[in-house]
């Protein structure tokens, strides 16, 4: 069976190395599913979830929730740089929801304040934050809550 390599480094180290047979990625541009033999290719990433098909059992499926970063895929080994990562099995997915809750309030609090004064760039700021701290508490809490 053809296999390919997938290896996910975080600026913490290497998160993940196993061999795959199907990766499903979301990039900028939209979706993407690698399978041996994939042209070369370079893609950002969005903060979204990480399908990794094993080689070992077609049923065996890992979840990654990547925050950001590349995904580079040369000659069927895929290397996917991050600015975070983690596998389903290792998200505290109690942690996720409280993170999901204090960006849902401050992005509330903020929208208001921007919506009674006039526009300010930090209130712009703080919106955006606010706005990516709840994107990467969503991801966490969908692929640790996925069914293993």
């Amino acid at each position: 069976m053809a296999q390919m390599t997938v290896q996910v480094v975080t600026p913490d180290g290497l998160k993940y190395d196993h061999h795959a047979s199907f990766i499903h990625a979301v990039t900028k541009d939209g979706q993407i599913g690698i399978l041996p033999g994939h042209i070369n290719l370079i893609a950002p990433l969005e903060v979204d979830e990480l399908k990794v098909r094993r080689v070992d059992d077609e049923s065996h499926v890992d979840w990654i929730a990547v925050n950001g970063g590349i995904i580079e895929v040369k000659d069927d080994f895929i290397t996917i740089i991050a600015n975070s990562a983690e596998r389903d099995r290792d998200i505290d997915v109690s942690r996720a929801e409280r993170a999901k809750q204090r960006a849902e309030r401050v992005l509330e609090e903020e929208t208001k304040r921007v919506l009674e004064e006039a526009t300010k760039s930090d209130r712009n700021d703080d919106v955006q934050r606010a706005q990516i701290a709840l994107r990467r508490a969503l991801n966490r809490i969908n692929v640790g809550t996925k069914i293993r």
